[in-house]
């Protein structure tokens, strides 16, 4: 019975001449909302390596005391604090832009000239919530 339908069944054999061409990435336009599609990837995975970070810093205080103050001494130094400012602003963007993808979704928003206008309003406040954690984060050090 299955070799029957084998023989029978419809082969694909496209004519390669007639086949269009996948479009490379030359020629098309970058766009400020192609970016933002892009970032909000890139912040995702930034997030999963933040959260590895965030992991550590918690499981270093169940182990030890020695080994809490050589993380949260890494965590503190110059690089650590880069890392941790990148983390958060990778945090605010995702958290924004998820946002604004869920406007998208419901169908609002998504005129050409409107679509870039909200990216920008959401890469500007990403920046403005990162700066507003960090001063909140800071002042409270005391």
């Amino acid at each position: 019975m299955a070799e029957e339908f084998l023989k029978t069944r419809p082969t694909y054999a496209p004519d390669t001449d007639k086949m269009p061409l996948s479009p490379h990435l030359q020629i098309w336009k970058w766009t400020v909302t192609m970016a933002s599609s892009i970032l909000h990837r890139a912040t995702g995975i930034a997030l999963y390596a933040g959260s590895v970070l965030f992991t550590l810093w918690l499981l270093s205080a169940a182990v030890s005391q020695s080994f809490y103050n050589q993380v949260t001494g890494l965590l503190g130094s110059p690089l650590g604090l880069v890392v941790l400012a990148g983390f958060s602003w990778a945090m605010m963007y995702h958290l924004v832009n998820g946002i604004k993808y869920i406007i998208w979704d419901s169908g609002r928003l998504l005129e050409k000239e409107t679509a870039k206008k909200v990216v920008w309003v959401v890469i500007l406040l990403s920046f403005v919530l990162t700066g507003l954690l960090w001063a909140v984060a800071l002042g409270m050090k005391g």
